[in-house]
């Protein structure tokens, strides 16, 4: 039987083998007609808090949405699916990558929109503390979705009402192309804003599983206690480009200097956290390689089972516009 640090290192070399396995299909085929945005470099964020997370717990997420949805237990088969556009897909292939959801894994949904699902996780969390459940609301977003409104408003809100929700900010440092500090005064922190608000607050090593899962434990026993909402702010970063499988590094055409990334990619979460492991467990590297092997097939699976999946019929292409019961517009022509 894994130990849990076995559990959180497997996890995250199944998001990062899913991914770049996905990143090269979507550059090669391009068949996957949806903008896709990669996680590869911060699976540790996604693994760290869900593996903390019960159940009946339910995550958030914006537009970097793969690893938290696979994190928290989403199906594999519903999201290669639905990068596919295909009926089979978690959104019936009408929403693409940035729009993932599975309710029987917790995975409430996630939004393109910038901040979008954090209100949203408010209101979850809101619907717990009304119920008497012991259950916690978790909303993903990034430093740059930091400095919407939403996260203001939805920071006092939760503070005033006591709501179970953690915030967990992935601090990758760039919103698109414009880094932090060309956009949030040098003296000042994103967690210590949401200090600000009465909300207590932790900023955590994003690279480090182990720490961010013990940050997870803390927040969200908090939260299940009663005292109202936590923040975590989370330094990672993403290794790919904002959107896509490629590179936005300086010598490939791109804006982040490579010494930059590079330094970043030697920070690896996976390898961190075998090397942390190492002495205890000198057989880590090959579980590793058995892991990778596993996660390669496992996607491989998916990806046949995608392709081969029927598109959505174009008859049915408004159904769940208008809710349930709500006939959709006659056609106009």
């Amino acid at each position: 039987m894994l130990s849990q640090q076995h559990r959180l290192i497997r996890d995250m070399v199944r998001i990062r083998c899913v991914e770049e396995a996905l990143a090269e299909l979507y550059r090669d085929e391009q068949l996957m007609r949806t903008p896709t945005h990669f996680s590869i470099g911060q699976e540790a964020v996604a693994v760290g808090m869900c593996a903390a997370a019960r159940r009946e717990d339910v995550v958030y997420s914006g537009h970097r949405s793969h690893a938290p949805y696979l994190a928290k237990g989403g199906d594999l088969d519903a999201m290669v699916a639905e990068l596919y556009g295909k009926e089979t897909g978690c959104a019936r292939g009408r929403g693409g990558s940035v729009h993932l959801m599975d309710r029987a894994a917790g995975f409430g949904g996630s939004a393109a929109i910038l901040g979008e699902m954090i209100p949203v996780a408010v209101g979850a969390a809101w619907a717990f503390a009304m119920e008497g459940a012991p259950r916690v609301a978790l909303t993903f977003f990034g430093d740059g979705a930091s400095e919407e409104g939403a996260l203001s408003e939805s920071l006092n809100f939760a503070a005033v009402h006591r709501l179970p929700v953690v915030f967990v900010c992935e601090n990758n440092g760039y919103s698109i192309a414009s880094p932090v500090a060309a956009r949030q005064p040098g003296d000042t922190s994103i967690h210590e804003r949401a200090r600000a608000h009465g909300v207590p607050s932790l900023l955590v090593d994003g690279n480090d599983v182990f720490a961010v899962h013990r940050a997870a434990l803390v927040a969200l026993e908090w939260c299940r206690s009663g005292r109202g909402p936590f923040f975590l702010e989370l330094s990672t970063y993403r290794w790919r480009e904002h959107v896509g499988p490629g590179w936005d590094h300086d010598e490939a055409g791109g804006y982040r200097p490579k010494a930059e990334v590079d330094s970043w990619i030697a920070r690896c979460p996976v390898r961190g956290a075998a090397d942390a492991v190492r002495a205890a467990d000198p057989d880590v590297d090959a579980r590793i390689a058995a892991w990778e092997d596993e996660s390669r097939a496992e996607v491989a699976r998916a990806v046949e089972r995608a392709r081969s999946a029927p598109f959505p019929d174009v008859a049915d292409l408004l159904d769940g516009a208008y809710g349930p019961g709500h006939p959709t517009p006659a056609d106009p022509r």
